[in-house]
């Protein structure tokens, strides 16, 4: 714990850093602040040593062990009676929209070649609930910290540009207040990025985009459950086929060890313990025995604990090796975004 003092120091100030931006400009979310600075803090000559050096580790820390505490915190905001109440029709939109968002985003990553798993974070991002989908399946995968902090940059600057695109598009599309806030709940990442966009198109639009926002958060635990099962299965594989062809102790063996240690030296649980977390936080907050302050505090609690989570994501984001695959990921965002927000806006039509 000693080695990471000072990364957790400085993730610390990063999270008062995106509380001052916050206060300073509303529209900016906390958590899409948190990101940003700490991209800025990896870059800064002052700073770049530091955040490369001793700090590291706490950083590290901060992007994964936070980020697992403010995922089950997030369980908090869930209630499954509220969400039961948009009605099934609803809730078979949602399943639809992040089915096809998940799939052909995966989908089109593949096709363009993206290195690791940013494919498969992108995807996840996209689909459920931006950085803190990813940090969840991120953990279940073993991803490598290069590529979660390359999808967190993508998935929070395309959830930070709809919170300007999205409000210019509410009357040329022909929708309403309930209308458009269930086309933002369905469509944008981020769930403070969902409430900056919704509020602009008043209470009852803020209300249903929150609604249908939480009903997509809901789908992170089956989800993450499901990568969990696939990792295992990989392993698996990767064993049976090192036992056949690559002798362990051998350099071969030796070299695709640490390659990828996490994903070779682990057995990823079915369910992780976080997502366990994150359940009992969903069944908790549906029994009603916790008093609104006690949810209120959970709740800042949580959003500092992500905050302090993305600035240690944001901090490992090294833009020059981002530049090598810039373009393809760059058109993977801008794919991802259409078809979230074409699907989603069929389904807002159909549905109401």
């Amino acid at each position: 714990m000693r080695g990471d003092a000072p990364g957790l120091l400085l993730a610390a100030l990063g999270v008062a850093a995106a509380l001052g931006v916050h206060a300073v400009v509303p529209a900016v979310p906390k958590l899409t602040a948190a990101v940003v600075l700490g991209m800025a803090a990896a870059h800064l000559p002052g700073l770049r040593p530091v955040v490369r050096g001793i700090a590291r580790p706490g950083l590290s820390t901060a992007g994964k062990r936070l980020m697992r505490a403010g995922i089950v915190l997030l369980g908090l905001k869930l209630s499954l009676g509220d969400v039961l109440g948009l009605g099934w029709a609803t809730v078979v939109m949602v399943l639809a929209v992040v089915a096809a968002t998940f799939a052909g985003t995966l989908w089109l990553g593949r096709r363009l070649g993206l290195p690791g798993d940013q494919s498969l974070l992108v995807a996840t991002g996209y689909s459920i609930c931006g950085a803190s989908a990813i940090g969840a399946v991120s953990q279940a995968a073993g991803s490598e910290e290069e590529d979660v902090a390359a999808s967190v940059a993508l998935v929070t600057l395309c959830g930070t540009l709809a919170i300007a695109v999205l409000p210019l598009l509410q009357h040329p599309l022909g929708l309403g207040e309930v209308e458009f806030g269930r086309w933002v709940g369905a469509s944008v990442h981020d769930v403070g990025q969902v409430v900056a966009t919704a509020q602009t198109g008043g209470a009852g639009a803020l209300r249903e985009a929150v609604l249908v926002k939480l009903m997509r958060v809901m789908l992170l635990a089956p989800l993450v459950a499901g990568v969990a099962v696939v990792a295992r299965r990989n392993l698996r594989a990767a064993r049976a086929a090192g036992a056949a062809g690559t002798e362990p102790g051998t350099a071969a063996g030796a070299d695709a060890a640490a390659e990828n240690p996490v994903k070779t030296g682990s057995r990823p649980p079915i369910v992780p313990l976080f997502v366990a977390g994150f359940l009992a936080m969903i069944v908790l907050r549906t029994t009603g025995v916790l008093p609104e302050q006690a949810l209120g505090l959970a709740g800042d609690a949580q959003e500092l604990l992500l905050a302090a989570a993305l600035f240690g994501l944001g901090s490992a984001v090294h833009l020059p090796t981002m530049m090598r695959t810039g373009g393809r990921i760059a058109l993977l965002g801008l794919g991802s975004w259409v078809v979230v927000a074409g699907v989603s806006y069929a389904g807002v039509l159909i549905t109401t």
